[in-house]
């Protein structure tokens, strides 16, 4: 028996419209071969995509922020611009372990998604895949 309170799945379809990708500052860690493969699609050698659009944070690397919050990919009217391509934290949202705690803390998030709760109906074994990626 499956004793996760999401046991029956969640619903999540990204609206793409922007609230997770702006407004707080925080991280979105982004791998080696990730940040290369971004490089490319935006036809930049990895030294110069690392110096314009990434931080390094310990060992770690993280896209940096406009200095209102957004994420450097993020414009008004056009949306993500690399949607097709973001990094694995952006593609696992909203199935974060801290989202995924509690039916409360789900609710929560879904106040500030317009997107959880809607569309598609993820298994929780999906889920699971999803938040260990």
């Amino acid at each position: 028996m499956d004793d996760r309170w999401y046991a029956d799945g969640l619903r999540f379809e990204c609206k793409r419209c922007g609230d997770c990708c702006r407004g707080e500052p925080g991280f979105v860690w982004v791998g080696f071969d990730e940040a290369k493969k971004i490089a490319q699609w935006k036809g930049m050698s990895f030294s110069d995509f690392e110096r314009a659009f990434l931080r390094r944070v310990g060992r770690r690397m993280s896209l940096i922020e406009k200095e209102n919050g957004d994420c450097v990919f993020w414009s008004a009217g056009i949306g993500c611009s690399i949607y097709s391509i973001r990094p694995t934290q952006c593609r696992s949202f909203p199935f974060w372990p801290g989202n995924l705690e509690s039916l409360q803390t789900w609710q929560r998030e879904a106040g500030r998604c317009r997107g959880i709760n809607s569309g598609r109906l993820y298994t929780a074994d999906e889920i699971a895949d999803i938040e260990g990626e």
